[in-house]
């Protein structure tokens, strides 16, 4: 790995793979902390900060090349750990996850005549309105020592993950910071398995997006192997983190970065109108 970011600094600067190294260990925290892919916070914070340090420029091809790298690393690293705390739900992961992965594919597929603008727009107001909801207090369950044992309506489970997952695959998100605040207040989930379940979920979503950036060649290799060494550690800082923070400001950090994201893809598209 090492030897990678070596071989980087001789096509990049010190900085720019520094600068990578270090992105890739902040979002990849906010990731293991808050159960989300942290591509909504990496995907722009490649795009800009780089020329506006001084240190770089990266195109939207390589930019979603790395953002797709940092979250299969960053979901495994958390999901694992989180499983080892005994807060990965298996049962609602295999049958969330195969309903996502079919109905992000369609999604993606039914994209091409669908206006780009309205669903994202969508996108954002459903984010929107998941952010509000949790700044309001519900009966979601208490905390448990092993996530195995919750119980949660299947068949909600399939429908949230089929619509969240047709509408991310049209607009080209994973959704994980609609997902989280859907399994809290929709399946009353747990927040530490609500988290612990989602990475796992990211990363067979993710898995799938790697593998077709892979294939077609639109990830740099050696900023992406930068990217990995701090993604890594950074999910597991966060995961250990996340066990150690009272539920209830797990909940606000994720109302707060899901707010946000809402009003970063809203920004965007109206800037594009």
């Amino acid at each position: 790995m090492w030897r990678c970011i070596a071989a980087a600094m001789t096509e990049f600067s010190l900085a720019f793979a520094s600068l990578v190294l270090l992105l890739g260990f902040a979002v990849s925290l906010l990731s293991g902390f808050l159960g989300i892919g942290g591509g909504i916070v990496m995907a722009p914070a490649l795009l800009y900060l780089p020329p506006l340090l001084g240190v770089g420029l990266l195109d939207m091809r390589q930019v979603t090349g790395l953002t797709i790298t940092q979250g299969l690393f960053a979901c495994l690293s958390g999901a694992l750990r989180h499983d080892r705390y005994r807060q990965v739900n298996r049962r609602l992961v295999r049958w969330m996850g195969g309903s996502l992965f079919l109905s992000a594919l369609a999604g993606s597929i039914l994209s091409k005549w669908i206006a780009n603008e309205a669903l994202m727009m969508i996108f954002a107001g459903l984010a929107l309105v998941a952010a509000v909801l949790m700044c309001f207090p519900t009966q979601v369950r208490e905390e448990v020592q092993d996530a195995e044992t919750c119980v949660f309506d299947l068949r909600l489970a399939l429908g949230i993950a089929l619509v969240v997952g047709v509408l991310g695959g049209m607009v080209g998100q994973g959704g994980s910071f609609i997902l989280v605040p859907l399994m809290l207040y929709a399946l009353r989930l747990p927040v530490r398995v609500a988290i612990g379940s989602n990475l796992a979920l990211v990363f067979f979503s993710c898995l799938a997006g790697f593998a077709g950036k892979l294939a077609t060649g639109q990830i740099p290799f050696l900023l992406a192997a930068c990217l990995v060494a701090g993604a890594l550690p950074g999910a597991q800082v966060g995961s250990i983190l996340s066990q150690r923070t009272r539920p209830n400001w797990l909940r606000i950090g994720l109302a707060v970065v899901v707010g946000l994201s809402a009003l970063g893809i809203a920004i965007d598209v109206l800037a594009e109108v």
